[in-house]
């Protein structure tokens, strides 16, 4: 499985001089490998992937929204069976104490952070004070161990009050050094800290976002090894409506210092989704664009494709061919031959989207989840595609995909679909299983009157596990916990 990166909403800003991410206390021994190992989420090194969830609404200490992480442990039987771990700041490891609305879990990602075979969690608080600065917003790292987790540190603390750091997060080897780098949304920002070891940490790119999260992800468009970072904003205020996505590149001799430069951009593509994969199995990555639309109306070489297929929510693709993204690509939206379902307005099909390769031709396929779909009249129930990749992409020569929809009413999927469950609100990718092959985790934040839930797809396809607060014992909540709104990458 090809590991991929999604930055889900989530907010942090690092301090005016800049941290470095810290070093754990674990060194790694000589058994183990001198490299990270691929992003996945294997946080006590029993060859299964775990599921990490963000659970920023949760209360903790009687603290309204202070947030907490579940990490859910993989394995034979896929997530739920295995054990779970609640994380908050009121947990001995970690730095701070539980603060109402400090939104804990706003972002969650994965990373090989100090070398060893054990990944590390990654925890953006975007609503955390720090001193005198509200919302400033923090990042913290907590170190795997063979046991579940060791030691924490502080990655990234927000400057001035509103930073919101740690409202998106993604982890990549950015810089080319073969170490671990995150990328951290922010308030109008996005900023980065360098791999554990190097001092650097600097500023990615400035701009109003309208109070929105940055969407990110990454690879290598260009061929040169080292990966890309893609990010979409989407500006709405008064009299000034723009959106872009982004590609930014690492140049270690930009100002004798190292630096990030714009490569590629569009103009009014506002995208809520962004994710990774060779869906064309050419050995080049490609960028899809989810629930991406033209919003300035200025038909500026239609960022998004053609304009009818934007209708309830369209996916845009950009194809790389080793030099970058070409510009002309393929768009899909529910009316779209093959595509289950029909396009209709609020669905927001591709609100979510993630890549993963699982029949094991050779080529990524694409999820796209539409939390707004309505199954049947029941509205707001919500669903999620999995579209397949070949050797023309996601649609065939005949412009035609391949696809399969599931939702609770589906066969073998368990539950049942109801009004504003948004099931696919949030996905996620992992081995959760252990059998080789990719597994979908898909969120349904509104189940159960918003207390939510996260469904397991063993190989995308039905059949597996459901968990949430009450399945996993975790202590009751004043405020409705949304449980998989945030799934961790």
């Amino acid at each position: 499985m090809r590991p991929r990166t999604l930055a889900i909403a989530a907010a942090t800003a690092l301090a005016a001089g800049g941290l470095a991410l810290p070093l754990a206390a674990t060194t790694a021994t000589a058994s183990e490998p001198t490299e990270p190992p691929p992003l996945t989420s294997d946080f006590n090194g029993d060859g299964y992937a775990d599921l990490a969830v963000g659970v920023p609404s949760g209360t903790v200490d009687g603290k309204a929204r202070a947030g907490y992480v579940n990490v859910v442990f993989g394995g034979e039987y896929g997530p739920g069976p295995h054990g779970v771990r609640r994380i908050t700041q009121a947990t001995v490891e970690i730095p701070g104490t539980p603060e109402a609305d400090d939104r804990f879990g706003g972002a969650v990602t994965s990373a090989y952070v100090n070398g060893d075979r054990y990944a590390d969690l990654v925890i953006g608080a975007p609503g955390e004070d720090i001193d005198a600065k509200k919302d400033a917003g923090s990042v913290t790292v907590l170190y795997g161990t063979g046991d579940g987790f060791a030691t924490a540190n502080t990655a990234a603390r927000g400057a001035k009050t509103g930073d919101a750091y740690g409202n998106a997060l993604i982890a990549a080897d950015l810089t080319g050094d073969k170490k671990t780098d995150l990328a951290i949304g922010g308030k109008d920002q996005v900023v980065y800290n360098a791999a554990p070891g190097a001092a650097k940490t600097g500023t990615v790119m400035t701009d109003r976002m309208g109070g929105r999260a940055p969407v990110m992800s990454t690879g290598d468009f260009d061929g040169n090894g080292i990966p890309e970072l893609a990010v979409a904003v989407e500006i709405k205020e008064e009299s000034y409506i723009r959106s872009h996505v982004l590609l930014y590149r690492y140049d270690k001799d930009d100002d004798f210092d190292g630096d990030f430069g714009l490569t590629w951009a569009t103009s009014n593509a506002a995208a809520r989704a962004l994710a990774t994969g060779d869906f064309n199995g050419d050995g080049h990555d490609d960028l899809a664009l989810g629930n991406c639309r033209e919003v300035a109306d200025e038909n500026i070489d239609d960022p998004c494709g053609p304009e009818e297929l934007a209708k309830g929510g369209g996916i845009h693709i950009h194809y790389g061919d080793g030099d970058g993204l070409v510009w002309k690509g393929q768009t899909l939206n529910q009316d779209t031959p093959g595509v289950p379902g029909a396009a209709e307005q609020g669905d927001d099909f591709g609100n979510s989207l993630v890549a993963a390769d699982f029949d094991g031709d050779g080529t990524d396929d694409l999820v796209a989840g539409a939390p707004g779909e309505a199954v049947g009249s029941t509205t707001g129930a919500g669903s999620v595609t999995v579209l397949k990749g070949g050797p023309k992409g996601i649609l065939d020569a005949a412009g035609a995909a391949r696809a399969t929809t599931y939702h609770q009413n589906s066969p073998g999927v368990l539950g049942v679909a109801q009004k504003d469950d948004a099931f696919g609100t949030a996905l996620t990718i992992g081995d959760h299983d252990g059998d080789g092959r990719p597994d979908i985790s898909v969120g349904a934040p509104g189940e159960d009157a918003s207390t939510g839930g996260v469904w397991d797809l063993p190989n995308g396809a039905p059949g597996g596990t459901v968990i949430n607060p009450n399945t996993l014992g975790q202590p009751a909540s004043s405020d409705p916990t949304r449980f998989g709104a945030v799934l961790g990458r």
